[in-house]
């Protein structure tokens, strides 16, 4: 998948997770990412915000520190 789609993806799981109450939107931001993305697109993710994270919400930066990267295989 593009890091273009992946971008507009998790912006919208953010738009999303702002609209709702409380100060946890980045926990459900990334719990919504972890339940619901394979690894490969969690990897693409993290190495997309890793290398500056050009586009992403800051509410997805943030959730970045909760989502479940897959090791590297290798």
């Amino acid at each position: 998948m593009s890091p273009d789609k992946l971008v507009m993806m998790a912006n919208q799981i953010a738009t999303f997770f702002k609209s709702q109450p409380g100060s946890v939107q980045a926990e459900q931001v990334a719990g919504h990412i972890n339940d619901f993305w394979d690894p490969r697109m969690r990897a693409a993710l993290a190495a997309h915000a890793a290398a500056g994270g050009d586009r992403l919400d800051p509410l997805v930066l943030a959730a970045m520190a909760e989502i479940r990267v897959p090791e590297a295989q290798g």
